[in-house]
């Protein structure tokens, strides 16, 4: 098994930055890739952003490059998603995720395994 916990939630106004993170316990060896995902209310969860933990592969979705960046910590086993230039369209539950599955670096919600219990980003226009 793999926890995975996310902290770094908060309000913030529209322009302003946070960065949230995620840190992964457990059966960490078998981590193959993180991702980050969000739901807004009324909505799907989405894909945000993923990470292998080699570093090697990353991808975002199209509304959030040039703003997100997503980065590892290997020693520390924790993966961050820096936000900048928040819209209030940012604004959703955001959720971290571990996939074990070699190979791959997905961005479908039912291809991860382990989910944290998400962390609230408000941002105010």
């Amino acid at each position: 098994q793999v926890q995975v916990v996310e902290s770094g939630g908060g309000l913030v106004q529209a322009g302003g930055s946070l960065r949230l993170s995620c840190a992964a316990s457990g059966r960490t060896f078998s981590i193959y890739a993180m991702g980050w995902f969000r739901q807004a209310p009324g909505k799907e969860r989405e894909f945000v952003a993923a990470i292998t933990w080699s570093g090697s592969r990353i991808y975002y979705t199209n509304s959030v490059k040039g703003r997100f960046t997503i980065s590892r910590d290997n020693a520390k086993i924790t993966v961050y998603l820096q936000m900048n230039s928040l819209k209030p369209e940012d604004t959703a539950v955001y959720y971290c995720a571990a996939d074990t599955t070699r190979g791959r670096t997905s961005q479908g919600v039912e291809d991860y395994d382990y989910w944290g219990q998400g962390t609230q980003v408000t941002v105010s226009s």
